[in-house]
């Protein structure tokens, strides 16, 4: 039997570290594409749905209506978001439902961050835009 070397066990214990990241990452980017938010950096953080930059398992409003979504989707991301916008909540109360503040580009976990148009107007625009199926995965 061959002793185990510092190195292989550096690769091993890095290789360990980088598959949660390269998951949250894959989620977070699927999250930038789905609800087309590349035009909106500062909300293409983790704290879209998790109260922690690095994410982790405290969720903001949105990610906690997010979760059991994922989870009823058997860890399907795609369903999850889509299925999230089509559950019609607003998960911060603050007076607009969250898929409303994807349109808007505004952060439905977050109650500070809020649209600057109505919810008459969004929900114009929304339906004039394709409706909430525009959020539905590619």
């Amino acid at each position: 039997m061959k002793p185990i070397h510092g190195l292989s066990l550096f690769a091993i214990g890095l290789s360990l570290l980088l598959v949660p990241a390269s998951a949250k990452n894959a989620f977070r980017l699927q999250m930038i594409q789905q609800y087309k938010m590349q035009t909106t950096p500062a909300l293409t953080t983790c704290q879209y749905c998790h109260q922690s930059s690095n994410g982790g398992q405290n969720f903001n409003a949105f990610g906690q209506t997010l979760k059991p979504l994922f989870d009823a989707s058997g860890d399907n991301i795609k369903v999850a978001l889509y299925n999230a916008l089509k559950a019609g909540k607003d998960s911060d109360s603050d007076g607009y439902p969250d898929v409303l503040e994807v349109l808007a580009k505004t952060a439905p976990g977050d109650p500070a961050s809020k649209p600057k148009q109505t919810v008459a107007v969004l929900q114009a625009s929304l339906k004039k835009s394709g409706g909430i199926d525009q959020f539905k995965a590619k």
